[in-house]
């Protein structure tokens, strides 16, 4: 069966897989694949994580759904976890990256609404990526990704450079959204002191700090949120791909003083929050605080940066979220998946590497090995 019946917007897919253990994906042929995408960088805890697909059979045979005219205690549960490990007082909850930074707009939005100065200006930074629906896709500044879509929505601005991003923040910007490390970008870290800069001009004119997270959050970079190690604090923080280990979530988490524009009927999610995605989140959230755990995370990904500097050039990313520079990214994927290594793409030239978080060395080993051929030709 093909997809001839499926939307266009995803191009032409050669492979099909239909099953996964740990690390590995499988195809329809039976061929077996290291996975360095993860579902792009989703699948938190692999495939077919016996705890995580446990939980989820549980779930299904007590409560899937009830919509949020009801509570459910697993999404208190969730919040409530949330809040502690982030700092941050409130808990929304949608359904992926997208949603969650277009929730973060509205309730910045929402949040000068109600006051004098009405501020309405959104700034994002070059090189960012937050999503495709309206919103988010109006701070994303690629204009491939604007193509047929204008106009998008108004006063939403990103400075040509890096370096200028502080200055134009202003007593009429809402929110300024940054990424720690842009992995759609690149994977390319943002400098500290251009992240320093932002929060302390944030602070002076009073505008709100968005971390959006959905990619380095949960663990990715080796602590729960990479704003952690940039000294960062958000008024406001966006979560989704691994929250859920592959069960769709998306979470914007808010510090009280802005939460409190949220009043009832502000914004809803049909699906969101509900039992069987928190469930899931609740168990990925156990295995990221087992002992060890991240400090894992880090040391294999310190270990898998080393060993990318053996396949191309300008290695950077932090965790087990790493991009490296090549002569032709599409050309390396392909390759790399005729090896039994599935990467992506993420620019002419860029490759990025997000395996499971319970990547180990000899995977990493692993990785080299298959990938041998492309050293020898030439991947450099």
């Amino acid at each position: 069966m093909g997809d001839q019946h499926v939307l266009g917007n995803y191009g032409a897919r050669a492979l099909t897989m239909v099953r996964g253990a740990g690390v590995y994906l499988w195809d329809e042929q039976g061929q077996k694949y290291l996975d360095f995408t993860a579902g792009i960088a989703v699948c938190s805890l692999g495939h077919a994580h016996p705890r995580l697909a446990a939980v989820l059979t549980e779930q299904a045979a007590t409560l899937i759904h009830c919509s949020n005219l009801y509570q459910n205690p697993w999404q208190n549960q969730l919040a409530e976890r949330l809040a502690g490990l982030s700092g941050l007082d409130k808990a929304f909850f949608c359904n992926s990256g997208a949603e969650a930074n277009e929730a973060a707009l509205k309730i910045a939005r929402r949040y000068f609404a109600q006051q004098a100065d009405r501020r309405t200006e959104v700034i994002s930074l070059p090189g960012a990526f937050h999503g495709r629906t309206m919103g988010a896709l109006s701070i994303t500044p690629k204009p491939k990704y604007h193509e047929g879509f204008t106009p998008l929505v108004p006063d939403c601005h990103t400075p040509a450079t890096l370096a200028e991003v502080p200055g134009a923040i202003s007593e009429r910007t809402a929110a300024c959204f940054v990424e720690v490390i842009q992995g759609e970008g690149g994977v390319h870290p943002v400098p500290l002191d251009v992240l320093q800069a932002i929060q302390q001009r944030c602070r002076e004119t009073g505008t709100l700090l968005v971390v959006d997270e959905v990619q380095t959050g949960v663990g990715r970079t080796g602590t729960m949120f990479a704003f952690e190690q940039a000294g960062l604090q958000p008024d406001i923080v966006t979560l989704a791909k691994g929250l859920a280990g592959g069960v769709p979530i998306g979470a914007v988490l808010v510090r009280e003083q802005v939460a409190g524009v949220m009043g009832a009927g502000s914004h809803g999610s049909t699906f969101g929050g509900n039992p069987l995605a928190c469930a899931a989140a609740l168990c990925v959230l156990d295995e990221l605080a087992a002992d060890g755990f991240l400090a894992r995370v880090k040391a294999v990904g310190q270990y898998l940066g080393e060993r990318l500097q053996e396949l191309g050039s300008e290695v950077s990313g932090r965790g087990l979220m790493w991009g490296i520079t090549v002569p032709d990214a599409q050309a390396f994927v392909r390759a790399a998946a005729a090896a039994g290594v599935l990467v992506t793409a993420v620019g002419d030239q860029r490759v990025r590497f997000v395996p499971p978080l319970i990547l180990e060395r000899e995977h990493v080993d692993e990785l080299l090995d298959r990938l041998q051929a492309l050293r020898v030709s030439g991947g450099r």
